[in-house]
């Protein structure tokens, strides 16, 4: 078993699927594979350029003899694509599991199309991206290396690889959509699982094309989301219940998450998986927040368990610019009230702890990160759930 792990942790074998797929590092970044070099007239994808190299492993790696490492190594490849079909179908599969999908879909269903299934999808989210980057930060298992992998995003090699949590994100929405809406919409469950499967697996597929982790990475964060969907089913319907529970809920949705966050697992180093996550645990926080204040104020009346199968369908024209309408003006809406209560969080905390204002990376100390992240995220939530609908009512946008 421990020999199996080993080889699908291998940067190797990241390597042979990037090969085979098309991807090649560029001649004069690191030696060829089975004399792979860039064919005559290969054209060559945009590069990111040397970076220097981090820390490699440290001695006394775990009993298992799978590597485990200090930091990740920060060295990004120029590249050749010799196929552009694998190029960007997984350069737009990798952008499914962005968070900037996720904030861009997610309000979209809220707003669009069922509100009470985006509040699901949210909190489902918000719990395997928690534990997936706890994770990482607990294991400190290595990034492939690079080389012979070919590096192509910059952002993420400041974390750690296992597991991935974009194969988590994906895994997690992906089949909690189809779990949850098999029994309130009719549609055939057959389209919805093949749907699902497709969906996930070209999120997993980009993490290994992009270089960003390895096969174990991937199937690791499958594994681990398969069993949090399994154990947290039966607590779904609580889910629900949530807007209509103790006024205390308000309370314990701020406290305990905040909790988290401010005792997430302290780096060797810094990286973005504490901002980032306490970004989404934020978001979470105000979403739960939003839904109890409709339910509380009564601005919000609850649908049918099973809502029934429209039959006069309106236009797809006039369905499309009215989502794109709702979508517009809610984005803008929680544009505005992000640069707003993140300009104002950061100008208290800068003042309470005596922080020069210019100073960029004061926002990197923990006591001032995780309020104003905290602080500006479950704003948005909030409003994205409460204050955006009203606006929308108001515009006499149904």
């Amino acid at each position: 078993m421990a020999e199996l792990l080993r080889s699908l942790q291998d940067s190797q074998l990241v390597a042979r699927f990037q090969r085979r797929c098309g991807l090649f590092p560029a001649p004069d970044e690191g030696p060829r594979e089975n004399g792979a070099g860039p064919a005559e007239g290969a054209a060559r994808a945009p590069g990111l350029g040397h970076l220097p190299a981090a820390k490699r492993e440290i001695g006394g790696g775990p009993p298992n003899g799978l590597r485990r490492a200090a930091t990740p190594q920060a060295y990004v490849q120029k590249y050749i694509v010799k196929n552009y079909f694998y190029y960007c179908l997984f350069k737009f599969s990798a952008a499914l599991g962005q968070e900037v999908f996720y904030i861009t879909f997610l309000p979209f269903t809220h707003w669009n199309i069922d509100p009470y299934l985006s509040r699901r999808l949210v909190i489902i989210w918000v719990l395997v991206m928690y534990i997936g980057q706890v994770a990482k930060d607990i294991l400190k298992w290595p990034r492939p290396s690079s080389p012979p992998v070919v590096k192509l995003e910059k952002r993420a090699i400041a974390e750690f690889g296992m597991p991935s949590t974009h194969a988590m994100a994906a895994t997690a929405i992906a089949f909690t959509l189809l779990i949850s809406t098999m029994d309130r919409y009719q549609y055939p469950f057959v389209l919805g699982l093949m749907m699902a499967m497709v969906f996930s697996t070209l999120v997993c597929l980009s993490r290994i094309y992009t270089g960003m982790h390895t096969v174990l990475d991937v199937l690791g964060g499958v594994l681990i989301t398969a069993i949090l969907i399994v154990l947290t089913y039966p607590a779904w319907t609580l889910i629900d219940c949530l807007d209509s529970a103790s006024p205390l809920i308000p309370v314990c949705v701020i406290v305990v998450p905040f909790f988290l966050c401010y005792n997430y697992p302290v780096p060797d180093y810094y990286s973005p998986t504490r901002a980032d996550t306490t970004t989404i645990v934020a978001a979470g926080a105000g979403v739960t927040i939003g839904c109890w204040i409709n339910h509380f104020f009564q601005l919000v009346s609850k649908p049918a368990d099973s809502l029934p199968v429209i039959q006069d369908i309106p236009p797809l024209t006039t369905m499309f610019i009215l989502g794109l309408t709702k979508f517009t003006v809610g984005i803008v809406l929680i544009l505005l009230v992000r640069q707003l209560v993140q300009n104002l969080s950061l100008q208290v905390l800068y003042s309470w702890f005596k922080v020069v204002t210019r100073n960029k990376e004061a926002r990197r100390r923990l006591e001032i990160e995780v309020p104003y992240k905290f602080v500006t995220y479950t704003s948005v939530g909030i409003c994205a759930t409460t204050f955006v609908p009203m606006l929308h009512r108001f515009l006499g946008l149904p």
